[in-house]
């Protein structure tokens, strides 16, 4: 019976979690916390040192982890293990994480791209399986990309590729004509959450209003999605701006890409059919004819289980790029 172990980490912007697992994908124990970032960066790696050494320690797992493998929610310099910066969380600009894994633990490290990780598990063990031309996003705190071909991931130049969440879109949340901004601005969990949540932008008519006694900061889009159920009227339209605007990225990622199938993952991801409906109803709507039929989008198998799956696969050395 084969004993290997290894450990797997996800760096986010508002979740962190580790886990040992399995070389293919399972998980067997996990980590997580959701921190309040006094210091940025410092807080997480203080986190990850603890628990890991933590694991390292324990009778069940001493001896036995073979590897580690990472996904850092950010653009990185693959090669090394270098972060370029966060959007999300202060302090990473240009550090070396992979380094900083390998003196803190002494083991093969691998860092790659949180929703590059989160792809290889949906490709290998999940909705992805059997696609040679497969697409991966993520729609969380922030939005990612990840475009796989006959197995392997795409990584442009050596910093990533693919990035759904900053391509460029119209801004209907300016008033000014023309206005356009990056899809992850204006469609990502964080910035779904942050427009609910601004005095006067939920109209008194629609029932978002009477949600947490009134108390408009607390209000998440699993809210947004429960009103949408209920037929809320504002909820719909705006359930519709944001599909509209994903499905814009999609549409393009299609015509340039060609891919055979789109996963999505990430909390945004979570409100079901009624944002998959939408996403794929408008993404055929502006599908290039050379796509329309050719393509489909599923929601993800793993869920907030994806980039522990595949940082566990990358650790077990499933990580492959063209």
């Amino acid at each position: 019976m084969n004993n290997s172990r290894f450990i797997g980490v996800e760096i986010g912007g508002t979740k962190q979690q580790i886990a040992i697992g399995l070389s293919d994908g399972t998980i067997l124990d996990r980590r997580q916390v959701r921190l309040q970032y006094r210091r940025g960066a410092e807080d997480i790696l203080e986190w990850l040192a603890e628990n890991i050494h933590d694991y390292l320690s324990m009778c069940n797992y001493a001896g036995k982890i073979e590897a580690i493998g990472v996904g850092f929610g950010g653009p990185l310099e693959t090669s090394t293990g270098r972060v370029l910066s966060s959007l999300q969380v202060p302090g990473w600009k240009d550090f070396e994480l992979k380094r900083w894994f390998e003196k803190a633990f002494n083991l093969p490290v691998i860092v790659v791209n949180d929703t590059v990780t989160g792809g290889f598990a949906e490709l290998y063990k999940g909705a992805g399986q059997k696609s040679e031309n497969f697409f991966y996003t993520n729609i969380g705190t922030g939005i990612g990309g990840g475009l796989f071909i006959h197995g392997k991931y795409y990584d442009g130049s050596g910093y990533g590729a693919s990035y759904l969440g900053n391509m460029l879109v119209p801004d209907w949340t300016s008033a000014l004509p023309g206005a356009y901004t990056r899809t992850e601005l204006i469609c990502s969990g964080r910035s779904i959450e942050t427009r609910l949540r601004q005095e006067g932008y939920i109209p008194g008519d629609s029932i978002l209003t009477g949600k947490h006694d009134g108390d408009r900061t607390q209000i998440s889009c699993q809210d947004l999605a429960e009103a949408v159920k209920a037929g809320d009227g504002f909820a719909n339209a705006e359930l519709d701006r944001i599909g509209q605007t994903i499905s814009l990225a999609l549409a393009n990622v299609l015509a340039a890409q060609g891919v055979d199938r789109i996963v999505i993952g990430g909390g945004v991801a979570k409100m079901g059919d009624i944002l998959f409906e939408r996403l794929r109803r408008f993404t055929d709507d502006l599908a290039f004819i050379a796509n329309k039929g050719r393509y489909e989008i599923l929601q993800s198998y793993f869920l907030d289980d994806a980039v522990l799956a595949g940082a566990l696969l990358i650790a077990s050395g499933g990580y492959a790029e063209l």
